[in-house]
């Protein structure tokens, strides 16, 4: 990796300035220049070149790697959410895109320091993921790579079973260790209650028999575990790190896992915006302030290429720089509130123009609050997809092509939200820590119309039963009525829970 050329320095003062005045705020930003090579070896570990060893990074990369090689995809830039934000420009690029990229670099420094989603995401992150690498490598140096590995491969498969609103409640209920502490010493004071007080200390073996003492002291510990239930867990990976009987590596190796996937939660949740402000923000810098005349061509040419969005598709970059655009519109003539939601006349609504020229504030308090979900809910209307083109498609098996399944608004809008919430992923929480009193845990599917996959069903649950040490218990949708799968020594069963 190499510093910027003086050249492409020179331009990102002058973007600074540019983005500055336009009213975008974003954290100092370093660029580097790396070969194709360092930028798959770089977004492979997901933007984070410091971070812990592992096979799927390495996986990642090779499909990176054929993909540039055939020509099938490109990164021309890659930004981290840090403080400062670290930027990576790809070597050989024009000068016309390596100016575009470092404008659209800005955007998203903007979005992530100001989008209330990345609010609590930890900005030393770098320095954070290098932490992470160091712990990890010196348990693969105490307890072998390979049983390491294994372990992290187990965890990467849960990764997702967090629960990506709890950063932002207000109130926590984690434990922390001191309330931990003055746990444990309320349930000795507990114990040492089951003495009998006497004066002799002699007299106290024949008063207070060890044996009936320990009879006692189970007596206690089983009713105490007997009433550990837990009730709706949204975070699975909090309560193995809790409760799971792990070793205390393997207890901090989940911990980073979850850590790392808190981080980057907030960018599968505002992909369509944060890409949609970006390209809105580069767009306008370039054409407006940027480019000279003899570039104009060849930045509407790089343009178009990331705008296109094939009918079958679905392009973030379009779909969030057009919704960004419809707003400001909307917003610069009046097109909204009560009167004009309440307006039945099209000609009146047409030809609506009211110059409120309330646009540019309107996408900057949406940039502020919004997450791909309320985005897309509050703001995708009829009108916008109609001139998009955005439908829903199906593939017809008598011609061997994508034709339209429907034009009707109500439906396309419904299944894209529904690919948006949870990134269309099933949706598991934690039911019950003592299943039926025997330590068993029964976690729930929140079932939303969709059955879970099999395979990916299976091999979850085979991997929290490597975690859990104990059976594991599923209760889902299947063949549209309600099954409890449990998986034991014995393997999978599935049994029909009776509703009625």
């Amino acid at each position: 990796m190499i510093k910027l050329p003086q050249n492409l320095v020179e331009v990102q003062k002058q973007v600074i300035q540019v983005a500055k005045k336009c009213g975008l705020d974003f954290y100092d930003t370093v660029f580097e220049m790396v070969t194709y090579e360092q930028m798959n070896q770089i977004a492979a570990y997901g933007g984070f070149p410091v971070r812990y060893p592992h096979w799927r990074f390495g996986m990642e990369y090779e499909q990176l790697s054929k993909s540039y090689q055939y020509g099938l995809s490109k990164i021309y830039e890659l930004v981290i959410n840090n403080d400062p934000c670290y930027a990576y420009l790809l070597e050989g690029n024009s000068f016309v895109d390596q100016k575009l990229v470092i404008a659209h670099v800005y955007g998203h420094c903007d979005f992530f320091k100001n989008n209330m989603w990345f609010s609590q995401t930890n900005r030393k992150m770098m320095d954070v993921t290098a932490n992470h690498a160091t712990r990890i490598r010196r348990y693969m140096d105490r307890y072998g790579v390979d049983e390491v590995e294994n372990f992290i491969d187990c965890c990467l498969s849960l990764e997702n079973l967090i629960d990506r609103y709890s950063p932002y409640e207000a109130i926590s209920y984690d434990l922390s260790k001191t309330e931990k502490e003055e746990s444990s010493n309320i349930n000795n004071k507990i114990f040492s209650d089951f003495r009998l007080k006497t004066s002799n200390p002699y007299m106290d073996r024949y008063i207070n028999p060890p044996e009936i003492l320990e009879r006692e002291k189970n007596k206690f510990d089983q009713k105490k575990k007997e009433d550990q239930h837990y009730s709706f867990e949204k975070d699975v990976l909090k309560f193995l790190i809790n409760e799971a009987p792990l070793e205390s590596w393997q207890q901090d190796v989940l911990t980073i896992i979850r850590e790392e996937a808190y981080y980057f939660a907030p960018q599968g949740m505002t992909k369509i915006m944060n890409e949609g402000w970006a390209s809105y923000w580069h767009s306008k810098m370039m054409t407006e302030h940027l480019c000279t005349d003899a570039e104009i061509i060849d930045f509407a040419q790089a343009h178009s290429g990331t705008m296109a969005m094939s009918p079958t598709g679905f392009n973030p970059y379009k779909v969030g720089i057009e919704l960004f655009r419809d707003i400001e519109t909307r917003w610069n003539k009046g097109q909204f509130g009560k009167e004009w939601s309440e307006c039945n006349d099209v000609q009146t609504k047409k030809h609506w123009n009211t110059r409120a020229g309330k646009g540019r504030e309107r996408i900057f308090e949406i940039r502020r609050d919004y997450n791909d979900v309320t985005f897309i809910d509050e703001f995708l209307t009829e009108e916008f997809c109609v001139e998009n083109k955005m439908f829903v498609y199906k593939f017809d098996k008598k011609t061997n092509q994508f034709v339209v399944d429907t034009r009707n608004f109500k439906a396309i809008k419904q299944k894209l939200l529904f690919q948006l919430t949870n990134f269309g992923q099933p949706t598991i929480h934690v039911a019950d820590s003592n299943f039926e009193n025997k330590g068993e845990l029964l976690l729930s599917h929140a079932f939303e119309g969709i059955e879970l996959q099999p395979d990916y069903m299976k091999e979850t649950l085979s991997r929290l039963a490597q975690i859990w040490k104990r059976p594991v218990n599923l209760a889902t949708v299947l063949d549209e009525k309600p099954h409890l799968v449990k998986l034991n020594e014995e393997g999978f069963h599935f049994k029909e829970i009776n509703t009625k």
